[in-house]
């Protein structure tokens, strides 16, 4: 057999393959639209006619029954959440009110007013805690409630107390112009207690 013949035949669809050039790859220009449209909404915290007086971090503790011990009187400390417990000034009736919110959930964890009467007594064995009572509208109505602040060290704890005090003082001097009206026969105290009732944390931060 000669040479020629026990050379395999060349395959036509290979030359075709050989000879044909690659098609050039095109970037897809499509554009999708979403299937629903979402509006911006301007989120607002309840805080902007407000002047922070203080803002510190600080784990809160109330004293009271737990879900588990309701109606029985047993009542313990449990810890309410981490967070910045801010002192805050109506910019308007320069009203003052403790608000405190819970980190990441920005939940509200204690919102009142800083009532004059209201006594920070040290936690028992602690030089960073103090320990009151309020009315608290944290949960959207006013409960008595005992509290127990703890801060990281003795001085932000003293510091706390300070500002808390100063701001109770300014509160009596409120108070008791309310209490004495002038030539307005107290119209500007009944628009400050008015806006007061008014003062609420809108919840749709969380």
């Amino acid at each position: 057999m000669s040479e020629a013949e026990q050379k395999p035949a060349e395959d036509p669809k290979e030359e075709n393959k050989a000879g044909e050039e690659k098609p050039k790859e095109e970037e897809s220009t499509a554009t999708f639209e979403p299937v629903v449209k979402l509006d911006e909404v301007e989120v607002t915290s309840g805080e902007e006619d407000e002047e922070v007086v203080i803002d510190v971090r600080s784990k809160l503790f109330i004293y009271g029954e737990t879900l588990l011990d309701k109606g029985t009187g047993k009542k313990t400390w449990r810890e309410r959440g981490i967070g910045q417990a801010k002192i805050l000034r109506h910019r308007e009736h320069q009203r003052l009110r403790l608000l405190m919110r819970q980190e990441k959930t920005m939940k509200v964890i204690a919102n009142h007013a800083i009532d004059p009467r209201i006594k920070l007594e040290p936690n028992a064995g602690s030089d960073r805690s103090w320990v009151w009572s309020a009315f608290d509208f944290a949960e959207g109505e006013l409960v008595e409630t005992v509290f127990a602040l703890r801060f990281a060290d003795s001085d932000i704890a003293n510091d706390f107390k300070e500002n808390f005090t100063e701001s109770q003082k300014e509160m009596e001097k409120l108070l008791a112009g309310e209490d004495n009206p002038g030539e307005d026969e107290g119209a500007a105290a009944d628009e400050a207690a008015e806006a007061l009732s008014g003062l609420t944390t809108d919840e749709k931060a969380e």
